[in-house]
């Protein structure tokens, strides 16, 4: 019995420290590409502090897809870019027939409808086989930090839940919030499909360890229409990108553990109740969401073609976002700049 035990304890711990490593590993890599990227500015004698002053930025009209995760910050970061170099123009293009999001987005670029992609996972191993299969050689730069929050309705009772919990809702395995501590009501799980990639990658390789979504799951195009759905919802759940959700007024978002009832919140405590909404909302929590502390943080990426005809827009983009300029505007839309850590 006792080395039973002991064989849990020690799985448990292994577990734990795999994905503590994972985290800590995926962040310094994106640094170190970061930093490679600032030397090679730094060669070319360049002192870029703003948008007006980012080199090899080419005259024309440039089409672009990618995650919907990134939508506040396009936003935000397009409009200022236009503005400064009015000899570019950016155009966000949505796949024709499905949801938009990092995958689709990808499919478009090796397919040459668009420039670059704005990307909430790295590249995967059939990615990079699937474009040089076409002589085609796929470039990633890490530009921000992000996370996967959970909300529920704001009605819920739950101090939060460890990823194994999860995993559990999002499989089917669990189906009714009272095996969790919760009231007894039954569990609607809503997702964005599989075919948007990106965020919903993320949670099926991190949440689920390769496990299918289970049948019972909803799926909705978009955030937004999750969210909506969610806010009517008593035992409804969902995941998206930390800043689409955690300011939300109409949803709870939910704190997170490894492992055991170490719950890390996604946001500042305290929670700011939905009655107090929209004067106050609630905060990012950006100490936790930059470290491995919180279970699910992952990196936003700029992902281009590297050849002569078609590379330049897509890493002029990822340089006009590695600025102070362009980090100060990623702090300022909910994400975490390169150049906080």
């Amino acid at each position: 019995m006792g080395n039973s035990k002991r064989t849990t304890s020690a799985t448990i711990w292994i577990v734990t420290l795999g994905s503590l490593l994972w985290s800590i590993g995926a962040i310094a890599t994106g640094i170190w590409q970061s930093l490679q990227l600032e030397r090679e500015m730094a060669q070319n004698n360049q002192q870029v502090a703003d948008f007006a002053r980012v080199p090899n930025v080419t005259t024309g009209v440039y089409d672009y897809g990618g995650s919907t995760a990134w939508a506040s910050l396009r936003l935000a970061v397009d409009s200022a870019i236009q503005s400064e170099r009015p000899e570019i123009q950016l155009r966000y293009v949505q796949p024709p027939n499905e949801p938009p999001g990092s995958s689709p987005g990808m499919k478009m670029l090796l397919e040459g409808k668009v420039a670059f992609v704005q990307s909430a996972d790295a590249l995967s191993p059939q990615e990079y086989r699937l474009a040089e299969r076409q002589g085609l050689n796929l470039q990633q730069v890490p530009v921000a930090v992000n996370s996967i929050a959970v909300a529920v309705h704001p009605d819920l009772d739950l101090p939060g839940l460890t990823l194994k919990q999860l995993q559990a809702i999002y499989t089917g395995e669990i189906s009714n919030w009272q095996e969790l501590g919760g009231v007894d009501l039954p569990i609607t799980a809503y997702s964005r499909p599989a075919s948007a990639g990106g965020t919903v990658d993320l949670f099926v390789e991190r949440v689920l360890q390769n496990k299918k979504l289970g049948s019972k799951v909803k799926f909705v195009p978009t955030t937004t229409k999750a969210l909506r759905q969610l806010a009517r919802d008593p035992g409804g759940i969902y995941y998206g990108s930390a800043p689409a959700i955690v300011p939300q007024c109409t949803v709870k978002p939910l704190p997170l553990a490894d492992e055991g009832s170490n719950f890390v919140a996604p946001y500042q405590l305290p929670l700011v109740p939905a009655s107090d909404c929209p004067s106050k909302r609630n905060q990012l929590n950006l100490k936790a969401l930059g470290t491995a502390r919180y279970p699910l943080t992952h990196y936003l990426y700029v992902v281009y073609l590297e050849d002569e005809a078609r590379s330049y827009i897509g890493k002029t983009y990822a340089n006009f976002l590695l600025t102070p300029q362009g980090q100060k505007s990623i702090a300022e839309v909910g994400f975490i700049p390169l150049n906080w850590f």
